[in-house]
Order: structure tokens, then C-alpha cells, then sequence
């Protein structure tokens, strides 16, 4: 039975999983999903494609609303359910791939330098903040217990 796109990027993300961004490659999310490299060139053009199809499902829940507070809350709450899902994020940003939908409702609800920022700040602490929790389960550091406060205090910065 052949793979759907949807197939495809689940497959990735169970890569992503289960590998980190790193190790995460075409060719690993063929062995996943039993075929061929080649195959998931039906689906998708190249990996940039790949990543964004997986920024956009990471963060397709996340609604804007007439918060951004909340809405940062939710895109930070998003990418930490995933591993590296920071990293996928931030990295279809930056090369613009992909739904800028929450960057767009953002800058609507306050101005584009404002919902940049705001994002480049989410991104970045959020990035952060998987690493740090990322080491601490391996025991490298000590888990810090600020992380979230720290996050509230920086985003109350921005919006003020």
C-alpha cells in the first residue's frame, strides 16, 4: 500500500522522535515508513519541504486569538510536546518554508516587528529549553527550575 503525505510526515516526526533533528534524514524516514528513499520523492521535493510540512503540523493546533501572551504560551507548549520540535520550528522560520499563519495573525493583532520579535524570542527560549531539559535527563546538569518563570518574565518584557 503506498504512503500518503500525512504518512510521510508522521513518519518523520517518528524520526524526529526518536532520533532528534540531527539524525533525522530522508532516508531514515523511508526505513520507517518500508520503502524506498526514492519514494518519498512523490510526496515531498526535498527535505526544506519535509521540515516545513513538519513546523506546519508541530504547531497547526496553536490559535492566536486576541492574546499573544497566550498564543506564545501555546506555540512554546507546542514545539516542547515534540523533540527538537523547537529546532524544526525555528529552523522553517527562518528559512521562511512552510505557514507563516501564526506570525501573520500575530503581527495583525499587534505590528510585524512585534510578532517577530515575539516569535524570535519563543523560538530561541524554547530551544533553550529543550536542550537544558534534554541534558538534564541524560544527567549532565541539574534540571533548572526556572525555565518556565524565566520564560513569563522575558515575554513580559516584549509585550509591555
Amino acid at each position: 500500500m503506498a504512503n500518503s503525505l500525512d504518512d510521510v510526515v508522521s513518519g518523520a516526526l517518528r524520526v524526529l522522535d526518536e532520533f532528534g533533528l540531527e539524525f533525522c534524514s530522508m532516508r531514515r524516514v523511508a526505513g520507517q515508513l518500508g520503502v524506498q528513499p526514492s519514494a518519498l520523492y512523490h510526496h515531498v521535493p526535498d527535505k526544506q519541504t519535509l521540515l516545513a510540512l513538519m513546523a506546519d503540523r508541530i504547531v497547526r493546533d496553536v490559535e492566536v486569538g486576541d492574546d499573544p501572551a497566550k498564543a506564545a504560551h501555546a506555540l512554546r507548549e507546542a514545539m516542547l510536546a515534540v523533540r527538537d520540535g523547537a529546532d524544526v520550528v525555528a529552523t522553517a522560520s527562518a528559512f521562511r518554508l512552510g505557514d507563516s499563519r501564526i506570525e501573520t495573525e500575530l503581527a495583525a493583532l499587534t505590528s510585524p516587528d512585534l510578532a517577530r520579535t515575539l516569535l524570535l524570542y519563543v523560538f530561541g527560549h524554547t530551544q533553550a529549553t529543550q536542550m537544558h531539559r534534554q541534558a538534564a535527563q541524560v544527567g549532565i546538569l541539574a534540571e533548572d527550575p526556572d525555565l518556565d518563570a524565566s520564560f513569563d518574565r522575558g515575554l513580559a518584557l516584549i509585550l509591555r
